[in-house]
């Protein structure tokens, strides 16, 4: 059912993703803290639904479709915004491929092996992940703003952690790989 607490955290999150655009490109402190803050909360969203579905025994099919793919939307989107505004430039921008690339592959992955029935349950180290890329898309979409809250280093920590969630990328984006093709041999 999609009236169910969970379908409409996820749901809220993929409506959240033009309000970030709109809020991404409206001028000054307001615009920055605007955005930042929808990401915030668009994220926390991601922690939250799923925590919710299997508190409330409330997991569906909706949610279980709709949850992978409103974390990559928001996502991508962020890290498209961040790159064509230079706020991601020069070699970082290889981390945002890096990032961006894993996540259609593993959403490729899971599509592929549910023709088999079978699952690949997210691991510890992907959740990790997934906070860090968050955490440094809010810094680095915080801009000017956070960046003078941060000690004039927001940029320099958003940037590192983005790098930081990169590294993780590509270790989780190969080791789903590997556990895919293990099951696709078998």
């Amino acid at each position: 059912m999609i009236f169910k607490i969970p379908n409409i955290l996820t749901i809220g999150r993929l409506i959240m993703v033009p309000v970030l655009i709109f809020f991404f490109y409206l001028p000054g402190q307001f615009g920055d803290w605007l955005t930042c803050g929808v990401f915030v909360l668009a994220s926390f969203t991601d922690f939250v639904d799923g925590f919710l579905a299997r508190l409330l025994k409330q997991q569906t099919k909706l949610g279980e479709l709709l949850d992978p793919i409103a974390d990559k939307i928001l996502v991508v989107t962020a890290l498209v915004l961040l790159v064509m505004n230079n706020v991601i430039q020069d070699l970082s921008v290889i981390a945002a491929i890096i990032i961006i690339c894993r996540e259609i592959l593993v959403s490729g992955l899971r599509e592929y092996l549910a023709k088999f029935k079978l699952r690949m349950p997210v691991s510890q180290l992907a959740k990790i992940k997934t906070f860090l890329q968050m955490f440094s898309i809010s810094i680095l979409l915080a801009g000017n703003s956070g960046n003078e809250l941060l000690f004039g280093y927001g940029m320099q920590i958003g940037i590192i952690l983005l790098w930081g969630s990169a590294i993780l990328t590509l270790y989780t984006g190969y080791d789903y790989l590997k556990k895919g093709i293990d099951h696709a041999i078998d």
